[in-house]
């Protein structure tokens, strides 16, 4: 290879990259031998993993946009926040972010809807993360009283669906542009929740978001909410770079 052909390579590489882009998540396959079933996803784990040590878990849900089968793309927004140095030092955890197939969704609702009833099963991805928590929970030292669940989009309305299905097992929630039942206000209002939304998002109404609050408050619940002015489905943006967010998280225990 001339002169010219070393540098042509080099400048694709810059690119295109050489490979998948670096990242502390480990890449992981969750089968259910019995059924033959397989669900994708990330772990990362605590920088100095004791195993007497108890630690916390964290459940990521991505957006419609990053499903698929690459086991790479439920990076893409958010989760990075938790493999920063800072944060790996300060909050120590295990967060687990799963990746949906195409064609599937957290919980099978229709998005644009300006409400929606709660299904009475959950969706195969999550009957499928459910049993991985469960089978995780036995391999690694979790503490039980301080599993947390995030999530954007798509993810937020899963994550507004898993709290309501299993309210005895989650410290905390933070549900970012999403949507949940309003009837399952009862059912979730002692649960620590801090929602998040854009003011001016056209992907999913901030309406779904506000009626959620509204209706936890009445049920005589007291979550927090913060609607971020001209901002647009993007509102993860501005939640998951807000250091507040963590802090609030890993201070809330069963």
């Amino acid at each position: 290879m001339n002169f010219k052909g070393v540098i042509m390579f080099v400048m694709l590489l810059m690119i295109f990259g050489c490979g998948k882009k670096s990242t502390r998540y480990e890449a992981h396959k969750f089968k259910n031998e019995k059924d033959g079933e397989m669900l994708l996803y990330r772990l990362l784990k605590p920088t100095d993993y004791n195993k007497y040590v108890k630690y916390p878990l964290v459940i990521f849900l991505h957006g419609a946009g990053e499903r698929g089968q690459d086991n790479m793309k439920q990076l893409m927004h958010g989760a990075k926040i938790f493999e920063k140095d800072v944060n790996l030092e300060k909050y120590p955890c295990f967060v687990i972010a799963p990746q949906c197939p195409k064609g599937q969704r957290w919980v099978e609702v229709d998005w644009d809807l300006d409400k929606h009833i709660m299904p009475e099963n959950s969706s195969e991805p999550v009957r499928l993360l459910m049993k991985l928590i469960y089978s995780f929970e036995k391999q690694y030292n979790i503490n039980k009283d301080k599993i947390y669940i995030t999530g954007l989009s798509m993810g937020g309305f899963g994550t507004w669906d898993l709290i309501a299905r299993y309210p005895d097992m989650f410290a905390a929630a933070a549900p970012v542009c999403g949507g949940g039942d309003v009837e399952t206000a009862d059912i979730i209002k002692d649960i620590p929740i801090w929602a998040f939304h854009g003011s001016i998002d056209k992907t999913v109404n901030p309406q779904r978001t506000r009626d959620m609050i509204k209706a936890i408050k009445n049920a005589g619940g007291n979550p927090k909410f913060t609607e971020y002015d001209s901002v647009a489905h993007n509102s993860w943006d501005n939640a998951y770079s807000d250091p507040k967010l963590l802090e609030w998280m890993f201070e809330k225990e069963k």
